[in-house]
């Protein structure tokens, strides 16, 4: 199901956006100081990257409530490499801990499993087409 999504400038000639996400509170998106912003909250490439670590903990979460295996919590962290973004790669690490009484072959397939959940495949094998137009 997808959600209307709208974003709203949110101070004059600064870069601060308001989101508006149908149902939910209002997000905020900002620039870092060095690009001309008041770094007032996460940058678009923190809600990409983050996105990449909340879909793995819940795709992971579910499996094992699945499974019925001993998963209390996910842990998850996600840095990122810009070093080369500009010559087309960019680079996320993600370091994943699985709390409760697992064993390493449940851990193993875990991480497994993570690396299916959609927005790693929607990041590694799509191809993603975007249409912008103008609006009144």
């Amino acid at each position: 199901m997808a959600r209307g999504i709208q974003i709203v400038s949110q101070r004059n000639r600064i870069f601060r956006q308001r989101v508006e996400l149908e149902g939910f509170e209002e997000l905020f998106v900002d620039v870092p100081e060095a690009f001309g912003g008041e770094d007032s909250a996460p940058d678009p490439h923190d809600y990409f990257d983050l996105s990449l670590g909340a879909c793995k903990a819940i795709t992971a979460q579910m499996y094992a409530r699945r499974k019925e295996w001993p998963l209390d919590a996910v842990s998850v962290v996600v840095n990122r490499d810009e070093r080369d973004e500009r010559h087309g790669v960019y680079r996320l690490d993600v370091a994943m801990t699985f709390h409760g009484a697992l064993d390493s072959a449940q851990r193993a397939r875990l991480e497994e499993i993570s690396d299916k959940c959609p927005i790693h495949r929607l990041m590694t094998s799509s191809t993603v087409e975007i249409t912008t137009r103008l609006r009144g």
